[in-house]
């Protein structure tokens, strides 16, 4: 298990711990999809999805064949657009299928909601407490607190049926 030096960042911190769970291959995936329509322009990038990424293969998702078809002959474009907005080889295949391609948001044209915070419960924070109380640094305490503050006004309980929710 690696040491961290207490000037580590905290970026490089998560990067170790994806990595040693196993989820760096998803996190690499899940950026190329919110990334998607910026790395490879349009048409294409509304046109296709990229469902998977495995082994340095890329498992594309397309509407139809004539998109296939067309895509077929971009490969070495797409390929070369991958790997250098990731800056290394990143894909080395690209393997198209027929398939749905998932419905993404409508960017609204309307200004965003501003988010108005709810005063955690008192138990609420105490957990917070708890949990921040061996950061020694004051202006990362607080901002560490005020993120995992509202992370439970972000998230939804589980419906009443679920068996996942705990009585």
């Amino acid at each position: 298990m690696p040491r961290y030096s207490p000037f580590d960042s905290f970026g490089a911190i998560l990067s170790g711990l994806a990595k040693r769970l196993g989820l760096e291959s998803h996190l690499i995936e899940m950026r190329l999809q919110q990334q998607w329509r910026d790395i490879v322009g349009e048409p294409i990038g509304s046109h296709t999805w990229p469902a998977q990424l495995r082994s340095k293969k890329l498992y594309l998702v397309v509407p139809n064949s004539v998109w296939l078809q067309q895509l077929t002959f971009l490969k070495p474009t797409l390929l070369a657009k991958l790997n250098e907005a990731a800056g290394t080889e990143l894909v080395t295949e690209i393997v198209l299928r027929l398939g749905e391609l998932p419905s993404l948001p409508a960017e609204s044209t309307a200004q965003p909601r501003a988010h108005v915070p709810t005063p955690p419960s008192e138990i609420a924070q105490g957990e917070v407490a708890y949990h921040t109380i061996a950061i020694q640094d004051p202006d990362i305490r607080r901002r560490f607190t005020e993120v995992i503050s509202t992370y439970p006004a972000r998230t939804q309980p589980p419906p009443e049926g679920d068996p996942s929710r705990v009585p």
